[in-house]
């Protein structure tokens, strides 16, 4: 299940955009790729991102794999269940198991990302 409201990247990320604050997280299908997810390496508030940038890294019992920012603009909230619990990530990926927040510089970037239907497309229908 891919939620209409949010856009995705190639490297299975979503962004939901409220008010010019990007929520970023993994999706479910990038979660069950990697297994049980055990720990989360984020950027810190306050770090300005660039699109495409590696910002910390998902470690999970069988991988580590980078973390990519999608948009551009500065860190202003981590979830802070993800550092107790990572395997939130697993479990919710769409709701308790957001990453971070980013204060976005340029919304138009949102439309370089997929919708809902190109990103069930790339995964197979």
């Amino acid at each position: 299940m891919v939620p209409n409201d949010r856009k995705y990247t190639k490297e299975h990320e979503w962004v939901m955009l409220e008010d010019g604050i990007a929520t970023i997280g993994v999706t479910d299908f990038a979660a069950s790729e990697l297994g049980d997810i055990v720990f989360v390496e984020m950027p810190e508030v306050g770090d300005e991102v660039n699109l495409e940038d590696t910002v910390g890294s998902i470690e999970s019992v069988k991988a580590v794999e980078d973390l990519f920012v999608p948009v551009s603009g500065e860190v202003v909230e981590i979830n802070p269940d993800i550092d107790a619990t990572p395997e939130l990530v697993n479990s919710e990926p769409f709701d308790g198991g957001w990453l971070f927040k980013v204060k976005m510089t340029d919304e138009s970037e949102m439309d370089k990302l997929m919708d809902s239907a190109a990103y069930g497309e790339i995964l197979g229908g």
